[in-house]
């Protein structure tokens, strides 16, 4: 008896692979790191962004009026190319808002700092956070923890210190408040400067640093004095001050606490540390590509936290340069990926993403990362492509099924398609000119189980492999 098994068929041009290898390596879990809890007494996720807001609420209202008074393309929002308020704008949004040009100013920059307002080039427009504001409490508390990352950018550092100085007492910081996040109260200031200034020692020891000046004779043994790190009482009065600024702490002048939304960023920044020293599925130190290959063997959730780790071992630039190049490469399956790992890398990856979206293989992976940024919900973002871009786009998809997923997986991947019936699929499909489109035809054939359906894309599988009509 003849058998009508499509996988029989002899136009099978992919190498045959046992369908039980995929299920196996996945269900081959490795040991996982159990997800961290942050400290007793935290508030939950929706009370910490309802803070958020509520600390962002005048940089948000600012942001929503630029976004709604002066729109796109316009011109005078800026004064030096830096996304600095002109005066005439300052004055026009004080007017409409009932603040001084000055509160104007104050929120502006705190929008900035948070991701409400970005800066592309000489002109700045609303961040995806802002599109995200009223319906994504993760994308309010990125924006919190963006401003507490760059407190010292917040409040105006003394004049009258050395900048040298001023950059110890930012790198010593995170320990102080370490220290004040692990203490779960109120720490005395004078505490907290001996702390700071036996980390800023720490630091110049580890720079071998050795002291300007005439030294005293090792014979005289002179008593301590704290007269070299004196200066550093008010730089920790200037640290705390900005951090009160931006809500991570209360202070006064005996002492300091976190509030709880500052408690919680810095146990994340504890969390992201032990992430970045050991990654979960151990890919830290390899190149993208290899991680990527070991991420597609993961749950989407440890699959982010490996990016992040991966991510936390490098610098943006050279992370964005490789996730790039092999996204460039033949699996589409990676490509995929390198994509949800740019995702995590959020913001900074923008201007490589953009400028590759002219690339026909990486194009619409380009497009969708983009909507998904300027803040389009990701159900409504394959809206952006136009039908020729979604169709490669489900080949590229196909691809990545038929080399690493399984028979049933295929078949449905049919369902996402955009034509409505397959014969118009089959149609664009062979006129997309995807280099895959022939193995992907072939081993939707084979995994179909419709014998009709199974022949049509049979024979269209052996036109587009022949040239012919």
């Amino acid at each position: 008896m003849t058998s009508r098994i499509p996988r029989d068929s002899r136009l099978r041009l992919v190498r045959p692979r046992p369908l039980a290898a995929a299920p196996s390596a996945v269900n081959q879990r490795r040991p996982r790191r159990p997800a961290p809890r942050p400290p007793e007494g935290t508030p939950a996720p929706a009370e910490l962004a309802r803070m958020a807001r509520s600390r962002l609420a005048a940089a948000a209202r600012v942001a929503h009026w630029a976004d709604a008074s002066l729109g796109p393309g316009r011109d005078g929002a800026t004064a030096d190319g830096k996304a600095t308020l002109s005066d005439a704008t300052a004055e026009r949004a004080a007017a409409d808002l009932g603040l001084t040009a000055a509160q104007v100013r104050a929120d502006w920059d705190t929008a900035r700092l948070a991701g409400l307002v970005e800066v592309h080039g000489d002109s700045a427009r609303p961040g995806w956070r802002l599109r995200a504001w009223d319906r994504d409490d993760s994308a309010v508390l990125r924006g919190w923890v963006a401003l507490f990352d760059a407190w010292s950018l917040a409040h105006p550092e003394p004049a009258d210190h050395e900048p040298a100085a001023v950059a110890e007492v930012v790198s010593a910081m995170p320990q102080v408040l370490s220290f004040l996040q692990l203490s779960a109260g109120p720490v005395p200031v004078e505490q907290l400067l001996d702390l700071l200034e036996q980390r800023v020692t720490e630091l110049r020891t580890e720079r071998c640093e050795i002291p300007y000046g005439p030294q005293p004779e090792p014979v005289e043994q002179p008593a301590p004095t704290d007269a070299p790190l004196a200066p550093l009482a008010p730089l920790l009065e200037w640290a705390l001050h900005a951090l009160a600024s931006v809500g991570a702490l209360t202070y006064d002048a005996a002492q300091a606490t976190l509030t709880p939304l500052g408690s919680w960023a810095v146990w994340v920044k504890l969390e992201q540390i032990c992430v970045a020293a050991q990654s979960p599925a151990g890919n830290i130190e390899v190149a993208a590509e290899e991680m990527l290959r070991g991420c597609a063997q993961l749950r989407p959730n440890a699959a982010r936290a490996e990016y992040r780790a991966w991510l936390a071992a490098r610098t943006v630039s050279s992370a964005v340069s490789e996730l790039i190049d092999a996204a460039r490469g033949d699996d589409a399956l990676l490509r995929g990926l390198a994509f949800e790992a740019l995702r995590v890398v959020g913001a900074p990856a923008e201007p490589d993403v953009r400028a590759v979206a002219d690339e026909p293989t990486l194009r619409p992976y380009a497009l969708l990362w983009l909507a998904e940024h300027d803040g389009i919900d990701p159900e409504d973002a394959h809206e952006v492509l136009t039908r020729e871009e979604a169709t490669w786009l489900w080949v590229d998809t196909a691809a990545a099924v038929t080399d690493h997923g399984e028979a049933p997986m295929l078949v449905r991947h049919l369902e996402s398609a955009v034509q409505p019936t397959v014969p118009m699929l089959l149609d664009e499909v062979r006129a997309v000119g995807h280099p895959r489109t022939v193995q992907v035809l072939v081993a939707l054939a084979a995994a179909h189980p419709d014998p009709a359906l199974a022949k049509a894309v049979r024979r269209a599988a052996f036109q587009v492999h022949t040239g012919g009509n």
